[in-house]
């Protein structure tokens, strides 16, 4: 493959990187240009929305068990405290200010902190006002409040993403998250213009945040890669210039080490060898020039690195299951609605 030379900018003006395409402008006054932040890119592409929540307030002993079908969940503890069972992993007191969200929810439990309903069945939630509901003892004087719901991904890539991300993030004493949640919950509430874009970018802030205070915690993803200081030179490298001819002896020069070394560090790290993750983070890309239909395949090729269009179509074909053509087509005949079940039956929400 061969990769395109980075555009020179001069003293007087500077790139800007949207997706993989570079635009120039000059500079303004006391500006720079900004380093390319790999997560921001990750959780842009991922596109979440957790505008799908409700509120809910416990009192009493309560258990609630839900059963999802691999979509994100997250959870909001506003005040008390609740303990979250997951599976394949030990119980979690979850307590005021916490945040949770699990990328792919399975099975998992909440409920009261220490007894457990004497009936040993599930408790039903009530609506007691619109987007409201309650839980326990429906005329006892709350002692939990939370703000729970479900995160849909709108990138077609999704899968893959959120493979790189832990299997559950649990921020704890993070302030900023809070504010987050109450800003979010703020703006849902009022009708200023500009609430939808306010909303959207407000969900991705958050989710960047929950992301960031648990990064080293995790075994491995992206969150680990970029807290390696070797590992994450040569993500972010691949991140600012993904139509380079990178191979492993180039990308372990980035990170100053040897290429056995380096390639083992990345490999335990980040989940996937460093070539794997350079053509999937491509294919993503590709994937979005694709979708927003402005530019031809040879230049979608060059822009993600492939020195022919017919070099790209065979890779993209082998990885995406359709060449580029009859990708692009069906994603421009798909209507909006109809391509996103995960938004059918949804809760009513909290943001809309």
């Amino acid at each position: 493959m061969v990769g395109m030379k980075a555009p020179v900018v001069g003293t007087a003006q500077m790139a800007l990187t949207l997706g993989s395409a570079t635009l120039v402008r000059p500079h303004l006054f006391g500006e720079r240009p900004k380093l390319i932040d790999p997560l921001a890119q990750v959780v842009g592409v991922l596109q979440p929305d957790l505008s799908f929540a409700k509120f809910v307030e416990a009192a009493g002993t309560w258990r609630v068990r839900r059963v999802a079908d691999g979509r994100a969940f997250f959870f909001a503890a506003l005040e008390g405290a609740v303990r979250l069972d997951i599976v394949g992993h030990a119980p979690l007191p979850i307590e005021s200010g916490d945040f949770v969200l699990i990328p792919a929810a399975y099975d998992f439990t909440s409920s009261s902190l220490s007894d457990m309903p004497s009936s040993g069945r599930d408790s039903l939630p009530v609506e007691i006002r619109p987007n409201v509901f309650r839980l326990g003892d429906q005329r006892g004087e709350p002692s939990v409040r939370m703000l729970v719901g479900s995160c849909v991904f709108g990138s077609p890539d999704a899968g893959l993403l959120v493979s790189l991300l832990p299997s559950m993030i649990h921020a704890r004493g993070e302030p900023r998250l809070t504010t987050l949640i109450q800003l979010a919950v703020e703006e849902s509430r009022g009708g200023r213009a500009g609430r939808d874009v306010v909303l959207a970018r407000l969900m991705e802030v958050l989710f960047i945040e929950a992301l960031r205070s648990t990064g080293p915690h995790h075994p491995s993803g992206i969150l680990r890669g970029l807290s390696d200081e070797k590992v994450a030179a040569a993500i972010r490298a691949i991140h600012d210039q993904p139509s380079a001819s990178w191979d492993v002896p180039g990308l372990a020069k980035t990170a100053a080490m040897s290429r056995s070394a380096f390639f083992e560090r990345f490999r335990r790290a980040v989940g996937m060898a460093p070539m794997e993750y350079l053509l999937h983070w491509r294919m993503v890309l590709a994937k979005r020039l694709l979708e927003q239909g402005k530019l031809a395949i040879a230049e979608i090729a060059r822009e993600v690195g492939y020195s022919s269009a017919s070099t790209f179509s065979v890779a993209f074909s082998r990885h995406v299951g359709a060449t580029p053509t009859m990708y692009a087509r069906r994603k421009l005949i798909e209507s909006e609605p109809a391509s996103d079940p995960l938004r059918q039956h949804e809760p009513v929400s909290a943001f809309g």
